[in-house]
């Protein structure tokens, strides 16, 4: 008959850390479960969700691009957050048997985590310069709203920018910018100031593998600032690598990739992810 699994579905899906994430804590845990990754095209989508729902073996899956969004429609429920940000990335079931399917996003949990210990410091003004509008960047956008973190967006057009920025905060008439603002050269670069914490977010895949570098100028930025990229592949990006150069703080994507998986994991196999082995696994990622 098998074994119950879970999956991470996209297109394309090779790339994906998902599995190596997932079968490393099963291991751990001397679960009898499996995780695999499955291609599924957008033409592809709404069969096979319906397929999955009338599958008792299948846990739930992990949603990465370019499904997010487009899988809404085939689904039964959305979680606050997910509707929130406007985008899955983990779909869980109720019931065995023609299952309820649920949205939900775990990005935003794993977004902050390794956020936290900044803020938990007592800064007298927080704020993020967010560079993206897409699905990603509406995550790390509420997760950070959340945080009492002012947030600045940056699109590759500030028309793009500006409507992500509306659609989180419709209340208000919230400033967008376009990317390119921040190649400008700098006039000098400004000073650093203890009572503010200031964080740069790539959440774009701009720096990633086969992708052209973030265009940025990071002496623009006080060398104070939290310089976090989403990107995972490779280990350090272009950005990062200039941020290391400078000084600054930094936080790598596989923070955020472990962080998110294991909400996930939880939710699929209702275990919790063993964390204890982090820098083993983190070893095991950027072979």
């Amino acid at each position: 008959m098998g074994v119950p699994y879970a999956e991470v579905i996209g297109d394309p899906v090779a790339h994906s850390k998902s599995p190596l994430i997932h079968k490393f804590w099963l291991a751990k845990l001397g679960l009898d479960y499996d995780y695999v990754s499955t291609r599924v095209t957008p033409a592809e989508l709404p069969g096979f969700v319906d397929m999955r729902r009338r599958d008792p073996l299948w846990c739930g899956c992990s949603v990465t691009i370019p499904h997010k969004q487009s899988v809404i429609g085939a689904l039964d429920e959305m979680d606050p957050a997910a509707s929130e940000i406007g985008a899955v990335n983990c779909i869980t079931r109720e019931g065995r048997a023609a299952a309820r399917l649920i949205g939900r996003n775990t990005d935003w949990e794993g977004f902050v985590e390794p956020l936290r210990p900044w803020l938990e410091r007592n800064y007298a003004f927080r704020s993020a310069d967010v560079i993206g509008a897409g699905g990603a960047a509406s995550a790390v956008c509420y997760a950070l709203d959340r945080a009492d973190v002012n947030v600045y967006i940056y699109g590759r057009t500030r028309e793009k920018a500006k409507r992500l920025a509306l659609r989180l905060q419709p209340e208000n008439d919230p400033p967008g910018a376009d990317l390119a603002m921040l190649s400008r050269p700098a006039e000098r670069v400004p000073a650093p100031d203890p009572e503010r914490l200031g964080l740069l977010v790539n959440a774009t895949p701009l720096g990633m593998a086969g992708f052209e570098p973030l265009p940025i100028n990071l002496d623009l930025f006080p060398p104070t600032t939290l310089v976090y990229d989403l990107v995972y592949v490779p280990a350090e990006t272009p950005l990062l690598r200039a941020a290391r150069e400078r000084g600054m703080p930094r936080i790598d994507g596989f923070a955020m990739l472990v962080g998110q998986a294991a909400v996930a994991f939880e939710r699929f196999y209702a275990e919790p992810a063993p964390r204890e082995y982090d820098s083993e696994l983190r070893d095991l990622l950027v072979r």
